[in-house]
């Protein structure tokens, strides 16, 4: 299921550094100065054999004119809506300010679950001092230490707790392939969703964020039968400023927990930005299928030979090491290649299905690992004895050696390349796993 904690607070109490901690890598910048956090950081945490998606946002200053803090401000407020739990982050080193109190004024009248968490408890004088922070009238509370980590599974144990597991969550259409469609505001997404079902289902518009809320439609024609899930996700305004990207990223993170194949749609006369990149490379991570559809094709002046196969050698390049994804090129208005991305991701669905014959699978590795054998590491012979896939969701392969630690990035891309030859696996990402024989 799809679930997201966003972290606030006001600036410099460790925010940051706590995202990090929690998604066990460093991602987010850290520094003393207050205000290094302006643009939002994504990511997805486990614990207890579950995932779900944070928001590092930046720090909170209540009634600010600067131009930065400001758009923080909107920004904060739109990742509490969003969310589907809170942690409120203070400092017990400066005590409770102004900022705290105007930050806790907005969070008690939030329906969503917060949770106060006070940082910097890191000693047992520390600690008597935390309990100040019992007056802004949170039921829970919490006292870490983010740089040491100290306190950070109690709270990742009361998030778990919330979430329900997939026996929990009923799906109207289950056993039907979830295609996302998403992408920045007013690449055609909309536009696209209504072109092949052949009726106005969403408003389409040519000011961006017109799509409040993601939308499924049940497709059903021409002996094809799959859900649609329109992810745009953002609020209708007359005017939308930066606010309007951070909306589109938290519906599209929230839509790719429940789709099979990520559908990512660029505008062919901006090319790909690093926010779409962002949210490849969450698909990624959460083994979904992906499909890349470059929209308005047909404005594109100047068109050369070489222009599609070069376009496509640069996304490509940006999208490595998982560069094995359909593109293609497409008009929406034009009803180009409109039905070509369909019919892509269905066979990408099936990709992602694809089990394989554990003796075919042996006998085409074990010969490609025979022609090229893993380098030897500190004198260790590595000897790769047995591959075997495992039952996931997502196409994941065990091989069996002696020396399991010791196979290397460059080997385990040798493989993947040699499996994505061997088998029709285009567009999904691959799990390698190296286990004690």
């Amino acid at each position: 299921m799809s679930f997201t904690v966003a972290i606030t607070g006001r600036p410099n109490v460790g925010k940051s550094t706590f995202f990090n901690r929690m998604l066990e890598e460093r991602k987010a910048i850290v520094d003393d100065v207050s205000g290094v956090t302006r643009d939002r950081q994504y990511g997805i945490a486990e614990w207890a054999g579950k995932s779900f998606n944070v928001i590092d946002t930046g720090g909170f200053v209540s009634n600010s004119d600067d131009i930065f803090e400001k758009e923080i401000r909107k920004q904060v407020l739109i990742a509490v809506e969003e969310a589907n739990a809170v942690i409120f982050m203070v400092d017990v080193a400066t005590g409770i300010t102004d900022l705290d109190e105007s930050m806790a004024r907005i969070l008690r009248k939030s329906s969503k679950p917060v949770f106060l968490v006070v940082n910097k408890v890191d000693n047992h004088e520390r600690l008597l001092e935390a309990s100040e922070f019992y007056s802004l009238g949170f039921e829970n509370i919490f006292f870490v230490s983010s740089i040491s980590g100290s306190g950070t599974g109690e709270i990742l144990d009361a998030i778990t707790a919330l979430m329900k597991t997939d026996d929990d969550a009923t799906e109207e259409n289950a056993g039907l392939p979830k295609f996302a469609i998403i992408g920045q505001p007013n690449v055609g997404k909309s536009s696209l969703l209504n072109a092949l079902i052949g009726t106005e289902r969403t408003i389409v518009s040519d000011v961006a964020g017109t799509t409040r809320d993601s939308i499924h439609t049940h497709y059903n024609l021409y002996n094809k039968e799959f859900v649609l899930i329109d992810t745009a996700g953002i609020r209708k305004k007359a005017k939308v400023h930066e606010d309007l990207e951070f909306y589109s990223v938290i519906r599209a993170i929230k839509a790719l927990d429940e789709a099979d194949v990520c559908m990512l749609m660029l505008d062919a006369g901006k090319g790909i930005t690093a926010q779409d990149l962002s949210i490849f490379s969450m698909a990624v991570k959460k083994g979904k299928g992906i499909v890349v559809l470059v929209n308005k094709w047909d404005l594109v002046e100047d068109k050369k030979t070489n222009t599609v196969k070069d376009f496509e050698t640069a996304l490509k390049k940006k999208f490595a090491p998982f560069s094995d994804v359909p593109i293609i090129f497409t008009s929406v208005t034009e009803k180009q290649r409109i039905f070509k991305s369909i019919e892509t991701g269905l066979e990408v669905y099936e990709n992602r299905l694809r089990k394989i014959a554990t003796s075919k699978l042996n006998d085409i590795m074990l010969k490609a690992i025979e022609s090229y054998h893993p380098p030897v590491v500190r004198g260790n012979l590595i000897k790769i004895k047995y591959v075997t896939q495992l039952p996931t969701h997502t196409p994941t392969f065990a091989f069996f050696c002696n020396y399991p630690d010791d196979v290397k990035t460059p080997y385990k891309n040798y493989l993947e390349n040699k499996l994505r030859e061997n088998f029709q696996l285009s567009g999904v990402p691959i799990r390698l796993f190296f286990r004690k024989k």
